[in-house]
């Protein structure tokens, strides 16, 4: 049964709420004029304690969600997103692929919609809700986001292929990468560089080197650093050389 509201997490939030943690809030999400983060609010709740209040009141309606979700607090928007999580992460569990495929066609509708505008909003739901979904699904969705400008759509297609590396299959993982290797924004290079690594460290040495071998010399700074970490320091020195 369905007891909790968007109003219930909202008035739990602004029990948690604390100014100086949104004022460095506000500094550490670039919300400055012209920065990744413009305009976003922060009232100054705590991830794990944003978790928490999830916990006690998770059970919310999808349209309850979406009022956290078009709300212009992030940390409203985070808390609607770790319901939709613990939604997905329910139902993929109990074998409810019609669940896991409404909550996840739900999550998308608001990626293009803007509302997952936040690198740890994408972060702590990408792989968890949409990956979920496509892992035994054609996967052409993450490959038109990817292909999308919009910052935010290309993090989260880069952030849903965790879930295929999860399950030791890089494939998506690497075609992503290959699409977006010449965006030189720093998130973008960040989440690049990081799955690549992870390629190379859950599923195939060999692929993150192989991928290296052909596009080091392409790559990023950033994205590169990220992708060689659990390299020698000789591969490191040699993959750098090639740029």
């Amino acid at each position: 049964m369905v007891t909790s509201t968007s109003g219930d997490v909202i008035r739990a939030l602004a029990e948690l709420a604390d100014e100086k943690v949104a004022a460095g809030s506000a500094r550490f999400f670039k919300t400055g004029p012209g920065q990744y983060g413009e305009g976003d609010v922060f009232i100054g709740v705590r991830v794990p304690a944003t978790r928490g209040v999830v916990r006690r009141h998770g059970d919310l309606e999808l349209s309850e969600v979406e009022i956290l979700l078009d709300s212009p607090v992030h940390e409203h928007r985070l808390a609607g997103l770790l319901v939709l999580v613990s939604r997905c992460t329910a139902a993929a569990r109990a074998g409810d692929d019609a669940m896991v495929e409404k909550v996840a066609r739900f999550y998308l509708d608001r990626v293009l919609r803007g509302r997952v505008n936040n690198w740890d909003l994408v972060d702590a739901s990408a792989d968890h809700i949409l990956g979920t979904w496509l892992v035994n699904t054609p996967r052409d969705l993450i490959f038109r986001l990817a292909a999308d400008d919009d910052l935010w759509r290309r993090r989260v297609a880069l952030l849903s292929t965790f879930a295929f590396i999860r399950r030791a299959d890089a494939s998506t993982t690497l075609e992503v990468a290959q699409q977006v290797l010449g965006d030189r924004r720093d998130l973008t290079q960040k989440a690049m560089g990081w799955m690549l690594r992870e390629v190379g460290k859950r599923v195939d040495r060999a692929l993150l080197t192989g991928f290296l071998d052909r596009n080091a010399a392409h790559m990023g700074r950033t994205a590169l650093s990220y992708a060689c970490e659990h390299l020698t320091a000789e591969e490191r020195a040699a993959y750098r050389a090639q740029r």
